[in-house]
């Protein structure tokens, strides 16, 4: 993985580089951001450049036997601690590098749901052990093999619960040019012991237009690629995922939806939620994700705030004759249903009572002009 693979981050892209050129590298390093935006490709772009063999100014060389082994994850000092499903008390990640590998390879923007598609998870929950713990420290006590350093990434170190504190000591005080690199997504759930003992690298979220021009690179058509970057909001494993599941445009099927609830055209309504329960759980999340945030902008035209509505022109102009035939509340309260439609569906509600319960809730709202009960609407 080099820098000139991962998208936008410029200006990461070029505190990670100067470290190395001031030789100013910190030993513990915690590169905190948000699912999608590209950290743990960066710590392994960053790791690849401090292994590489002749440097270059802005990125590693992607030639030298250093590099060419860090392409495959497969060099003797890199080395990957991750969340897992553990069956047996002595499970560690190496017991899971080939899946790892072979996930990475195929997924630079890793999420921990495409993660646990590679492992038979079951019911189980991730997290990283007291066995990895000890492994780490003896993989860490022995000698660089063939770099200058001897480099840990840990990805998601919010799943090391109590355990991790038998880290803080090789944290502290490891061995001569060992570095750990852990990439984390929330800040609040790591160890605060671990947390003290770290240099922070903020990494923000993409922005639409780095997620969109990625997209129609990778050969995408425009309205696809504008859809998924919108829908993601910066976040490029979603993006990705979206893709996979589904390359339909939601935009004018959530405006037929809202069309006939507003007519409370019943018949139709029927015909609708039956072509709606075949699209499939990903696909059904999806559009209603897309809904979501399609009302939210409306919210925004109606609060007065349309400088701050993000969408393509076209579907910026029926956002904003949509606006005209509802109010603040009634949007809010559109968006409250489909926030637990949501919720339903990933706990595989059956989508034809669902989208229908759904459909007479927004011909109440719409129609009939009735709100919820609650505090929020008087």
């Amino acid at each position: 993985m080099q820098f000139k693979e991962i998208v936008g981050q410029q200006a990461v892209k070029q505190r990670l580089l100067n470290t190395v050129m001031e030789n100013r590298v910190s030993h513990a390093q915690l590169f905190l951001g948000p699912e999608g935006s590209g950290s743990l490709a960066l710590a392994v772009a960053y790791a690849q450049y401090l292994s590489c063999e002749d440097k270059q100014a802005n990125d590693s060389c992607g030639v030298c036997s250093s590099c060419r082994k860090y392409e495959k994850y497969v060099h003797p000092d890199l080395h990957f601690s991750y969340p897992f499903f553990a069956s047996d008390k002595n499970d560690t990640a190496l017991s899971f590098i080939e899946q790892w590998r072979e996930a990475l390879l195929a997924h630079p923007y890793l999420s921990l749901d495409t993660w646990r598609g590679y492992l038979e998870a079951e019911n189980k929950q991730a997290n990283i052990n007291i066995a990895e713990c000890h492994q780490i420290i003896k993989k860490l006590s022995l000698k660089p093999f063939e770099s200058a350093y001897k480099i840990l990434i840990l990805w998601l170190p919010e799943y090391l619960d109590k355990a991790g504190n038998t880290l803080l000591k090789i944290i502290e005080e490891p061995q001569p040019n060992t570095v750990f690199l852990l990439v984390a997504q929330n800040q609040d759930q790591i160890l605060n012991t671990i947390l003290s003992r770290t240099q922070l690298v903020k990494i923000p979220a993409l922005g639409y237009q780095d997620v969109r021009n990625y997209l129609i690179e990778k050969g995408q058509p425009v309205q696809t690629a504008e859809e998924a970057a919108y829908l993601s909001n910066g976040n490029m494993a979603e993006a990705m995922n979206m893709l996979q599941h589904e390359t339909k445009s939601y935009h004018e099927v959530f405006l037929d939806w809202l069309r006939k609830c507003y007519s409370n055209k019943g018949l139709e309504m029927m015909k609708f939620v039956e072509a709606l329960a075949k699209y499939g759980r990903e696909g059904q999340k999806n559009f209603i994700r897309y809904g979501i945030s399609y009302i939210r902008e409306i919210c925004l035209i109606l609060s007065g705030a349309e400088s701050l509505v993000h969408l393509p022109a076209a579907e910026k102009e029926t956002a904003k004759k949509m606006a005209g035939v509802m109010s603040l509340d009634m949007a809010e309260a559109i968006d409250e249903v489909l926030e637990k439609a949501h919720y339903a569906v990933e706990r595989n509600a059956n989508p034809k009572i669902l989208f229908l319960d759904v459909s007479l809730q927004i011909i109440k709202i719409l129609h009939f002009k009735i709100l919820p009960k609650g505090n929020q609407y008087i």
